[in-house]
């Protein structure tokens, strides 16, 4: 993979006609406003916002980063001209065989070309977005790595986690759960009686990004699951405040220390959701006092803002690829393809029946695996998954809802779920109830049943090789 930088990314996407560059915007509200109204279109442009309106330093803003299948599979490595399942398979894959690649330590990078520290530190030098109009604030962090090292082993975790502006030298981060790895290995240093070292890296590859996003297990370092990603180690620099690995090619990064949060806290939040709902409000949040931030020439925010279904983070839903990978290693056999919509919470499997109660069988492994989802829907392999209109054919015309459908409860849902009451959220309840909607033909009965009228997938494919051109015009 031929790329060091968000720069070389950027140039990637406006070299395939997909980037739009937007001038004058501003920060507050409108640079999300009009994110959001891109993310909507289709296809979905990538922007550079340029020039931003009451900039007292300049700093440009990219959003929509990976928001579509192609930028997701140019993040990747993976020929972007794929079918979009196809490209989900080919990333479910090529995971398996990924050889983890160590960051390579160089003296000196980009990110260290400005510096300022102490009193010097002003966060308000830069427009930072406040993404939505009820959000607690202006938001550095919405698509950014919070790299953390842990005290007893050495590893380094660099998860995405929100990060919000509060004052020129004082922002919040916010682990979501205590669960987090983040979390965890800042209570240690609390426990001690010692202020955690973290840095806060905004704009950089987005197979960091990507790699960011990632469920990885405790011990195994998003830097080098980023590196397996580019097969090559990510080149980095020790951090001058916190001797913390620091992207040498990153735009801006904050360094300092995470305050124990029986010290003090600032109100995090509100922040909208990947649910399209806001989740909790004000809520007491651990506060990092930025002791330098390091900058680029002209650096440029990655902003990756939670945005109403189905606009999402991730053009590849990533998540399906792992449920695809547990369908197999189930035992579940003759999987075509999975996908999932409405920003990962509805999953679909196209599968290919082989005996009776095949289509259920799969579903159950995926509802035991689906995050937050409440549907799962079965769909004979003639469907494409990664297209709604045919699903959603496929569902009206092939499940009888007194037969087709299973209802599974207490699955495995979060405090983020927006149907969960907040009584009960108080009172630890975050399960909510699954349902199965069989939408393949009827296994004992399938070759009675009607025949379709349309073009295969593989002959419309066909068709769209040959003249697709014209088509497009």
């Amino acid at each position: 993979m031929s790329r060091r930088d968000l720069r070389d990314f950027i140039g990637q996407v406006e070299a395939s006609s997909r980037l739009r560059r937007i001038t004058g915007a501003d920060p507050y509200l409108e640079v999300g406003a009009i994110t959001e109204v891109a993310a909507g279109m289709s296809p979905a442009p990538a922007l550079l916002f340029e020039q931003l309106a009451g900039a007292r330093m300049p700093m440009r803003v990219f959003t929509n980063p990976v928001n579509s299948p192609e930028r997701a599979a140019l993040a990747l490595g993976i020929d972007p001209s794929l079918r979009p399942v196809a490209m989900l398979k080919d990333w479910m894959l090529r995971r398996r065989t990924l050889v983890p690649q160590a960051p390579v330590l160089v003296s000196a990078g980009p990110v260290l070309d400005h510096s300022i520290a102490g009193d010097a530190v002003d966060l308000g030098l830069w427009p930072v977005p406040t993404w939505h109009r009820h959000d607690g604030g202006p938001y550095i962090g919405s698509g950014s790595l919070v790299v953390m090292r842990d005290p007893d082993t050495g590893w380094i975790n660099a998860s995405i986690y929100r990060v919000q502006v509060h004052s020129r030298n004082r922002v919040t981060i916010q682990f979501d759960h205590l669960g987090r790895h983040g979390a965890i290995i800042a209570r240690k240093y609390w426990d001690a009686g010692r202020p955690c070292p973290v840095a806060v890296v905004n704009g950089d590859d987005p197979a960091l990004f990507v790699a960011g996003f990632e469920s990885l297990p405790e011990g195994v370092s998003e830097f080098d699951f980023a590196g397996a990603i580019r097969g090559s180690g990510i080149e980095v620099v020790n951090g001058p405040v916190t001797g913390l690995p620091l992207p040498a090619y990153a735009e801006i990064v904050l360094e300092g220390a995470l305050l124990p949060m029986t010290e003090v806290t600032l109100p995090e939040g509100p922040f909208a959701e990947f649910t399209g709902y806001y989740a909790a409000d004000k809520r007491p949040g651990p506060v990092m006092e930025v002791a330098a931030i390091h900058y680029r020439d002209e650096p440029i925010l990655m902003g990756s803002p939670p945005l109403k279904p189905p606009r999402f983070h991730m053009g590849l839903p990533f998540r399906g690829a792992g449920i695809w990978a547990n369908l197999e290693a189930s035992g579940i056999t003759d999987v075509v393809g999975v996908w999932q919509h409405v920003s990962s919470l509805m999953t679909v499997i196209s599968l290919r029946q082989r005996y009776d109660g095949h289509s259920r069988r799969a579903a159950l492994v995926a509802a035991g695996n689906a995050y937050m989802g409440r549907m799962i829907v079965t769909v004979d392999e003639d469907i494409d998954p990664s297209n709604m209109n045919d699903v959603l054919w496929a569902i009206n015309t092939r499940c009888e809802p007194s037969e087709s459908v299973e209802i599974l409860r207490k699955g495995w849902s979060s405090s983020l779920d927006p149907r969960i009451p907040a009584e009960d959220k108080a009172r630890g309840i975050t399960a909510n109830s699954k349902m199965i909607i069989d939408a393949c033909r009827p296994f004992v009965w399938r070759e009675a049943f009607p025949q379709a009228s349309a073009l295969s997938i593989e002959e419309a494919r066909a068709i769209e090789e040959r003249w697709g051109r014209q088509l497009e015009g």
